[in-house]
């Protein structure tokens, strides 16, 4: 999802651990994590495209906390600012506060409203700092509570009032107001994380990770006005055929599948329909896949076409789940996973299947592995040339000086060395397993 841009949906279970203490959904990415004192567990969506990370609080429309379809599952949480004893304001004339304009006087609360590009969505209210409960990912773990900002989610609209974020959303993007700014600004990571996304609807979130030296690499595009996680793909390359067709895509974890562009969508998806030997289904308007195959007896997932972007440098991404397949009352059908897309490309959550995905903001660089997401001796912080300096990262918000916690005794002596980690499990509801793809939607 996207701020002032695109939106997104997946959900996933996550538990974390300095690393992330939560757990996650998806058909968008969901995080469990925890938040304030004592403790409240919010089922957010985790989304590389937006920034802000809010939660429903003193709701004047927000999601339904009961008729959610992960209810029955999850108790879905209201944040209430004087039920914990850690809350505090975030006032007007605040370094994090964006819209100084909109207030009438720098002691009041800070406003914010954030639009994304998804249906008329958009959150608005007022931004909070409290404690987001974490521990480290070694074996003698330590618990931390980092004090990080977030909005106070008391308005609503579009698919934020479906199931788009059913508990909040968790901005990881490059802007000073997301979270993963705050952990390294404060001094608790590096700047930079990663995330993994397995076969098997399992994964993993770690903060301070900076991948591995024999990780493919690319470039961020650098934009000074709105840093986002932007790369340049060279060229595809669909079964036997290379398509030379420069495009500029966004890495989105909050958006579940991938979204392109005239004229690499028509050039790739007219390649992938030269290789299936099914016939064309009908085109379904509840379906937002335009090339669908009826799936026979003689399928052969062979005739799949194997799929893979070439990025900038010349790193190479091998698509490992390119299709979905959906049940119908009737027959099974299957679709080539790529939305047609009138403006901007989207790297979705389907085409990270796989891989650990680090996003170095402190190099701006992009990298990816095959990975195991449940393995986590390959998780690798930050570590100074030198292999001796052990200094946080310099400058501590201002914002933030005179809060004191027990994190301030670990992150004094292990910042730049500390990774961040969540173990997430994916959950698709009301979805089947099936032939050619471990993921499956069902259309009523």
């Amino acid at each position: 999802m996207i701020a002032c841009c695109i939106g997104g949906d997946c959900l996933v279970q996550m538990a974390l651990s300095l690393s992330l203490m939560a757990t996650l959904l998806c058909e968008s990415a969901l995080w469990d994590l925890t938040l304030g004192t004592p403790g409240l567990r919010f089922l957010v969506a985790l989304d590389t495209g937006s920034d802000l990370f809010w939660v429903p609080c003193n709701c004047v429309t927000c999601a339904s906390t009961d008729d959610s379809p992960y209810s029955s599952d999850f108790e879905l949480s209201i944040y209430d600012p004087g039920g914990s004893t850690t809350s505090q304001n975030i006032t007007c004339n605040n370094d994090l506060c964006p819209n100084h304009d909109s207030c009438s006087d720098t002691s009041n609360n800070c406003p914010y409203h954030v639009s994304y590009m998804s249906s008329e969505t958009s959150t608005s209210g007022v931004l909070m700092e409290d404690i987001l409960h974490l521990r480290t990912l070694e074996n003698d773990a330590e618990f931390v509570k980092a004090n990080i900002t977030f909005g106070c989610g008391q308005v609503q609209t579009g698919s934020f009032l479906d199931i788009a974020a059913p508990n909040g959303l968790f901005g990881l993007g490059l802007e000073k107001l997301s979270v993963p700014s705050i952990l390294s600004r404060e001094g608790y990571v590096s700047d930079s994380f990663s995330l993994c996304f397995g076969y098997d609807g399992t994964g993993r979130i770690n903060f301070g990770d900076k991948g591995s030296l024999d990780q493919e690499e690319t470039q961020f595009i650098k934009n000074i006005f709105h840093p986002i996680y932007k790369v340049m793909v060279t060229q595809v390359r669909v079964g036997t055929n290379d398509i030379d067709s420069k495009f500029t895509a966004l890495f989105d974890s909050g958006t579940s599948f991938t979204y392109l562009a005239d004229p690499i969508y028509t050039l790739l998806s007219e390649s992938f329909n030269s290789y299936p030997r099914d016939k064309r289904s009908p085109p379904d308007r509840r379906l937002p896949f335009e090339y669908c195959y009826i799936m026979s007896t003689e399928t052969n997932k062979s005739l799949i076409p194997a799929m893979s972007l070439v990025m900038n440098g010349g790193g190479q991404m091998i698509v490992r789940d390119p299709i979905v397949v959906i049940t119908t009352p009737h027959e099974l059908v299957y679709c080539l996973a790529i939305v047609k897309s009138q403006e901007v490309n989207i790297i979705g959550q389907n085409f990270m299947t796989g891989y650990c995905i680090v996003f170095d903001r402190e190099k701006l660089v992009l990298g990816w592995k095959q990975f195991d997401c449940c393995d986590t001796s390959n998780i690798n912080a930050f570590q100074p040339e030198d292999g001796n300096n052990n200094s946080a990262p310099p400058s501590v918000s201002e914002s933030f000086r005179n809060h004191t916690t027990k994190s301030d005794e670990l992150k004094s002596s292990t910042a730049r060395n500390l990774v961040v980690s969540s173990l997430y499990q994916i959950i698709t509801f009301d979805l089947i397993q099936a032939l050619l793809i471990h993921m499956v939607i069902r259309v009523i």
